[in-house]
């Protein structure tokens, strides 16, 4: 049975221990070099010679070591490692022209990794210490689709929209509209900048775009070069519905013909709507991880939800993930509202908000939903102070916590230390209720500097919870997070919320995550960029409908998970819901 030892080089601390990894190794103590120290007094483990007792991983006081079985179809079929006891990936996701694929997975499990040794970034190691040579891949990939793909690599030509679009404007400088004509090798920058939304936004420059228009622009400039294989990394992230729906046909497109295209995406809804096939990949996050045999892309999606590989015999997950089809009960609004938010007037320069008076109750959650540009994230920022009403002043006796859509983190040090310095309390209670839901128990030791996009959001989720308060507010929780994390992240919050009878605002574009949490909804509506405009609280029914009949969008229900599904513009299904009323829930 093939074994990987990792070790975590952020958590390890061998100046803080007695290195007992070392000590009570068995295979130390009589005389092998199962666990040496390296030239920088790291501990590394011979996978050779472990034997998988599990004695380290249990006596490392730092929770720094990992020790797994593969499955024996591994064996021989490690693509890239980064390095001894690092991340380990295994197969390869396969392009295919004229086709979408799709990967779907947890974050820290490969898949920006496949990306990068698809695009080229770096040349697979196979494994090894050094980049593989090219009769090396050869061998390897032999009788697969892969073997070709690898001989050609260094004659066809790529484009890859990276994950962390935030770095855009310290690598690019100008306005869009110049910078999208200026790399436009297909003569397709104008009709780019209609269909992506980008048309209010084409004078104004890189760095005063938000983080929407970034990625809108990140698409349009991976889209506009003329290349053979496509790649887009978390396309979704910070994009409303419409928008999201919108890159999904621009994308989806370019694969008419001759092009192939991969995406790594965790809005399932837009990967349905996107893809032909889908990779399913599984693994330990920051450990190993491996890219499944591709899938037809409804199948694809199903076996991700359920949790289990068929033909492969593997199982990832103990539970499979269901969506409830019909709309929750009413929500009970029970004694004297908790927060009354008063008729509120917010005007920016060629940009005005009017919010309706409304009223919250305690153990409530009130998810806000609307296109971006619409005025969400400035009616949470008056509710948390930041930002002060034209008209109307909000009087409210309650503490507040708020979670920002864009994550800051003010110095370096240690996420330990970045949530002691942020919560009055950082206790047994605050790890219980909020850092093993949203894993960032795991964290505790890495510098803030070197957290992922997904990491970053989850400390920051972290200290909003952990703070005691009658009112929370989070503004796109959701982004950069994997579709498990996003349903821990709802009933963590849920949980909190019923618990401390608070009550909660949760602004996001993610349906599934939305309908997931919430009690009622507040719908915004209006004309983005220009002005906006809140309908409700509403009940859940009343709150989609609305939402979804603004953006002219239907869900149908997939018949083995329950999974929302765009239904296609003008198909059987979009006709008889918006004939009927329904536009998301069918029972």
């Amino acid at each position: 049975m093939p074994r990987i030892a990792i070790l975590d080089r952020e958590k390890c601390k061998p100046e803080k221990c007695s290195l007992e990894c070392q000590r009570f190794c068995p295979g130390v103590r009589v005389g092998e070099e199962t666990i040496v120290l390296d030239e920088e007094e790291i501990p590394l483990i011979s996978e050779e010679l472990c034997t998988g007792c599990g004695i380290c991983v249990h006596k490392c006081p730092f929770e720094a070591i990992n020790i797994i079985n593969l499955p024996e179809e591994l064996e021989g079929r490690c693509i890239h490692r980064y390095g001894p006891n690092r991340f380990a990936l295994y197969e390869l996701p396969i392009p295919r022209y004229g086709k979408v694929t799709g990967l779907v997975g947890r974050n820290g499990i490969g898949k920006t990794t496949a990306l990068n040794l698809l695009s080229g970034e770096f040349t697979p190691n196979l494994g090894g210490e050094e980049p593989a040579s090219g009769a090396d891949l050869n061998e390897f990939f032999k009788g697969s689709e892969l073997q070709a793909y690898f001989s050609e690599i260094g004659e066809v030509n790529i484009s890859y929209k990276p994950q962390r679009i935030a770095n855009l404007p310290s690598v690019v400088k100008g306005k869009v509209g110049e910078l999208l004509t200026s790399i436009d090798e297909r003569g397709k920058s104008g009709e780019l900048i209609r269909e992506l939304d980008l048309e209010e936004v084409k004078n104004h420059k890189v760095e005063n775009l938000s983080g929407g228009e970034l990625q809108r622009l990140g698409i349009a400039a991976a889209v506009a070069k003329e290349a053979d294989l496509y790649y887009f990394d978390e396309p979704s992230s910070h994009l409303d519905i419409y928008q999201r729906l919108n890159a999904a046909r621009v994308i989806r497109r370019l694969a008419k013909g001759d092009k192939a295209v991969i995406i790594v995406e965790h809005d399932l809804a837009a990967l349905d709507y996107m893809c032909d096939y889908v990779h399913v990949m599984y693994g330990t996050p920051s450990a190993y991880g491996v890219v499944s045999e591709p899938r037809g892309v409804r199948v694809g999606i199903n076996t991700f939800l359920n949790g289990y590989l068929k033909e492969e015999n593997i199982r990832f997950r103990d539970e499979s993930i269901r969506f409830e089809t019909r709309a929750p009960k009413k929500a009970r609004e029970v004694g004297v509202p908790l927060f009354d938010f008063p008729k509120l007037m917010k005007r920016f320069k060629g940009f005005k908000l009017e919010v309706q008076e409304g009223k919250v109750f305690a153990g409530e959650i009130v998810g806000i939903v609307g296109p971006n540009a619409i005025g969400k994230t400035t009616f949470v920022r008056m509710l948390a102070g930041d930002l002060k009403p034209t008209q109307g002043e909000i009087e409210k006796e309650l503490e507040v916590a708020y979670k920002p859509q864009y994550p800051k983190f003010d110095g370096k040090g240690t996420v330990r230390n970045y949530l002691k310095s942020h919560l009055p309390e950082f206790n047994q209670d605050v790890k219980v209720e909020v850092l093993e839901p949203l894993g960032v128990d795991e964290l505790l030791e890495a510098d803030t500097t070197a957290l992922s996009g997904g990491q970053r959001q989850r400390v920051e989720i972290s200290r909003c919870l952990g703070q005691p308060a009658d009112l929370y507010l989070l503004d796109e929780p959701s982004a950069y997070l994997d579709v498990e994390q996003r349903l821990s992240m709802a009933r963590a919050l849920s949980r909190i919320i019923d618990d401390r009878e608070a009550t909660a605002f949760v602004v996001d574009h993610d349906v599934l995550t939305i309908d997931y949490l919430s009690n009622r909804l507040l719908v915004f509506h209006g004309e983005p960029g220009r002005k906006g405009a809140t309908r409700g609280p509403l009940e859940m029914r009343e709150g989609m409908n609305s939402f979804l009949q603004e953006v002219g969008i239907t869900f149908r229900r997939d018949p083995h998970t329950g999974r929302p599904r765009v239904n296609k513009p003008g198909s059987r299904m979009d006709r008889e819901q918006k004939e009927q009323g329904e536009y998301y829930y069918t029972g």
